[in-house]
């Protein structure tokens, strides 16, 4: 049975214990609150005066104001002012150095065009310093063979032509329309004098000392440039890993096999333009021997040389060729434009374009395009690198910038 409710406890609330019933340690602690905030209050004026008298010590003419904002005019302006300068520094650096800037471009430009030929050596079994040594032992040799081919048929010349200088101008003074000439321009007359007067000897002098220069400074080039393609080609591998490292790791795999890519057409296109100089060459020489032109050979290494320079190398190996044949005889000359108007046909149409479209992939018309504007910008050099350089871009611009446009 359940138990039946008190009468009087429905309702009971228990009783509500007031402050005076409160426990001691709530009267202690109600006390001490004013004490502690007391105590904090005076330390932190302690603080504040030890903060103040540092202060004083470490700025003894007053505390620093805020720093100046980032929108500040004055800021910008000296921050943009300080940009130019570095700049214009930099650009006047680099224009100072410009002709050391071309060396090192040419030699680190030979020595990746090499490479291929360095690692076709290394899969047939040869270590990779015995690779380098024989392909730079080889460009060595083709220099050194140009000089011997050159250079005795050049000083023979030079050396007849000076022999035989009295007799021209014999045959000058013996000449009836020379004769007439002086007569009413006193040509021979004017020329004794100038001979005579000591000017001739101090241009002679200064045209001597400034082809010494021009022959000096070509030979240090020349020894500076094989030097530094010498390096470049031997540590090109620890080259590429430096410049790779420099590259965040998540991008670092396809930034190599991009960098492989363009190395290689850069190997492809120097490949290209031997291949393209050699048959000039060749095909020079064997032409001059069938004319019988003396100094076949030199001739057509001339043309070979000449032949790297993209545009107007065999141009301007052809204008040598012709004026050899023309003093040769007449018909030979006529003979050797002919030739050489055929040839160049055949060249910047058919082989050129399809050589350089095989070895570096870009079309014949911005192969020319670009070779014409490097030409234009760095001469020589600019028309040199001009055509692996479309080709680096057309492959960025192709694996690139292509596909993110896709993308977005």
């Amino acid at each position: 049975m359940a138990k039946e409710e008190e009468p009087g406890r429905e309702g009971e609330r228990a009783p509500v214990s007031g402050p005076e019933d409160a426990p001691p340690d709530d009267a202690e602690e109600r006390e001490r609150r004013p004490q502690e905030g007391e105590e904090r209050r005076r330390a932190a004026e302690r603080a504040e005066r030890a903060d103040e008298e540092e202060e004083q010590g470490a700025f003894p003419f007053g505390r620093p104001g805020r720093p100046l904002r980032r929108t500040s005019p004055f800021l910008m302006g000296f921050t943009g002012a300080l940009g130019v300068f570095v700049a214009w520094a930099l650009v006047q650096s680099i224009t100072g150095a410009r002709q050391v800037l071309v060396l090192i471009v040419v030699s680190m430009f030979l020595a990746v065009g090499l490479s291929p030929a360095v690692e076709a050596l290394r899969r047939w079994g040869l270590a990779r310093r015995w690779a380098v040594s024989i392909v730079f032992l080889a460009v060595i040799a083709f220099f050194a063979g140009f000089g011997y081919a050159v250079v005795p048929p050049l000083t023979a010349q030079t050396t007849a032509f000076v022999s035989a200088l009295p007799d021209y101008v014999r045959d000058l003074q013996n000449n009836d329309m020379i004769n007439r000439l002086d007569q009413q321009y006193q040509i021979l007359e004017r020329a004794e004098s100038y001979l005579t007067s000591g000017e001739l000897g101090q241009q002679a002098f200064g045209g001597v000392v400034g082809a010494g220069v021009v022959v000096l400074s070509a030979v240090f080039s020349t020894v500076t440039v094989l030097i530094l393609t010498l390096y470049f080609l031997a540590s090109l591998p620890a080259i590429k890993r430096m410049a790779y490292g420099l590259v965040p790791r998540t991008r670092r795999n396809r930034v190599t096999l991009l960098g492989d890519e363009i190395l290689a057409r850069i190997g492809g296109y120097v490949g290209g333009v031997i291949v393209i100089a050699g048959m000039n060459g060749t095909a020079t020489f064997i032409f001059l021997q069938i004319l019988g032109v003396r100094y076949a050979l030199p001739l057509a290494m001339v043309v070979a040389l000449f032949g790297i320079i993209p545009m107007i190398g065999a141009t301007l190996g052809a204008v040598v060729v012709t004026v050899v044949g023309f003093l040769t005889s007449i018909p030979i000359g006529i003979a050797v434009v002919v030739y050489y108007v055929v040839y160049q046909q055949v060249e910047n149409y058919i082989i050129y374009p399809r050589v350089m479209k095989s070895s570096v992939n870009v079309p014949p018309t911005a192969t020319i395009i670009a070779a014409l504007v490097g030409g234009a910008l760095m001469g020589v050099v600019g028309a040199l690198l001009a055509i692996p350089t479309a080709a680096a871009i057309a492959l960025i611009l192709r694996e690139v910038v292509v596909p993110r446009q896709e993308r977005s």
